[in-house]
This record gives C-alpha cells, structure tokens and sequence, in this order.
C-alpha cells in the first residue's frame, strides 16, 4: 500500500508539474514569441499598445477651473443657447472667451485671453464654447458621449484639438501622430453623426513651444501632416493658421503666444481672421 501511495504521488507530481510548464508556456512564452518580427538577420521585439487618444474618459488633469462645473453647465445652458456655432477644443478655446463664462476653480469670473478677437468674429453670433482646459481627444470623446452635443442644431463645428495629446503626464502618455489623427478622427466621426446638418472646420494643431527645432513642435507637425491627408479623404474643411502665427524662420513668439501655447488676443485675432469667411459662408441668419 505504502510503495501503491509514493507511486501515485509521484504521479501526481509529474501531471503537476506539467501542468506548471504548459501554464508558464501559454503565459510567457507564446507572448513574447507573438512579438518577434524577424528583419534580416537581427531579431526585434515588437509591442501594440492600446490608442488611448481613441477611449474615452473625463477628466485627467488638475487645471486652473473646475471641470465638473463646466461640464454640468455646459448640459444646463446649451439648450437655450441654441447655438449657431460650436467650438470644441481644449484650453486654447476655453480661453478665448464666450459660454459657458470663464471660472477659477473657485467660482471666481476670470478674463478670457482674446476678448476683442472673439467680439470681432462671433459678436452677432449665438455660440457655445465646449473648449475644456487640459482636454485631449479622449476627453472629447467622453464629453461627446455624456451629451454635450445632444438637442442642438448648430450650423457650424470648429474643432481645435490634440496639442495635450503631445504630453506625457503621470495620468496619461503622450500619443504619437498617427494616434491623435485617430482620435480627431474619432471626434468628427461623433460630431457628423450626433449634428449632420453642420458644417465642421478642422483646425490643424496650432503651433506651440518657440522654435522648430522642439520635440513637441516636430510631433505636431507630423501630425498635421496626417491630418491634411485625413481630412482631404474625407472633404473635410481643414484650417491650418501655423504659417501665420510664425515667423519667416518659425519662430513662435510671446506677442502671438505669451507662454509659448496660447494665444495673447494679437494671436486669436489671427485665428478669427481665418475663421471670418468661414462663418460667413456657413451661418446663414
């Protein structure tokens, strides 16, 4: 009986012990082995990671307003606006000026950046400002999604984003070019099935940091570059006003951008400027 146990133990060792092996293999070995690309006689490790810039979420970063107020305000004015025209974008269009009011995080009214720009192209005009500090595409996304567009009937969509898609924060990584066009994408795909009747003008990603020579001034020309070609596919309108806001040798300065990113109202007035044809050609009264 004795020498009948040891044998079963024994056994059970051995299928264990299998059992341990095949576990490893399908956990490990198959993984990295699903990785290796061979290219000429190296061998490289390849990984997918998933396009963040295309899965919603809300809010990431802390930022000088309070990001739940804007949001709920948004859904609580939109409708009653009625707005003839929609910006959506990032903290270059929250700053710019327009409704939902601008706020501190601590409900104090704060100055927009561009207010004479902003008078000279929309004054007449009824507007709803979903520009939200910090946003990237995947914010967009979620606020798209949580009904920031639902019941409106706008005639005009001017979409301004994924400069903070070029960040690489502790709440998100930065995107490649081909992951923001994914997310833009994503965006107008949203805005052409929740408002078809409208209008969209696509901004290409501003120009941001001082000179060309930026890693980050690099990616977002890459990535305006992609968007051209999207957008062209697509007989999308696309805006790029980059050229205007540089100088001859691509320098950014602080007349047009006073920290390098956004707009003082000397650099709005040249996006409202490009915008002024638009919005007359799109917004009829």
């Amino acid at each position: 009986m004795e020498n009948r146990n040891c044998r079963i133990n024994g056994f059970m060792r051995v299928i264990n012990l299998q059992w341990l092996i095949l576990i490893a293999f399908l956990c490990f070995v198959l993984p990295v082995g699903a990785q290796i690309q061979k290219k000429g006689k190296g061998v490289e490790l390849t990984t997918e990671v998933e396009n963040s810039a295309i899965i919603p979420v809300s809010k990431l970063e802390e930022d000088s307003y309070d990001y739940w107020d804007r949001h709920h305000e948004v859904l609580r004015i939109k409708d009653s606006i009625n707005p003839e025209i929609v910006l959506i974008g990032n903290s270059i269009t929250h700053f710019w000026g327009g409704e939902p009011k601008l706020k501190f995080a601590d409900g104090r009214p704060r100055k927009p950046n561009g207010p004479t720009s902003w008078n000279s192209v929309f004054g007449h005009h009824r507007l709803l400002n979903l520009g939200f500090g910090w946003d990237r595409t995947q914010n967009v996304l979620w606020r798209i999604d949580q009904g920031q567009l639902d019941g409106i009937q706008p005639q005009l969509v001017v979409i301004h984003i994924g400069t903070n898609n070029t960040s690489e924060t502790k709440n998100a990584r930065k995107n490649t070019a081909v992951e923001i066009v994914e997310g833009i994408e994503a965006i107008c795909n949203r805005v052409q099935n929740k408002l078809p009747q409208a209008k969209i003008v696509l901004m290409a990603i501003m120009p941001r940091e001082e000179t060309a020579q930026h890693e980050r001034r690099i990616l977002i020309d890459q990535t305006n570059n992609l968007l051209k070609e999207y957008a062209k596919r697509n007989q999308i309108t696309l805006l790029d006003i980059g050229p205007r806001m540089l100088t001859p040798g691509g320098v950014l300065t602080r007349d047009i951008a006073g920290d390098f990113c956004h707009p003082t109202d000397k650099g709005y007035q040249i996006w409202a400027d490009a915008l002024r044809p638009y919005v007359a050609e799109f917004v009829k009264k």
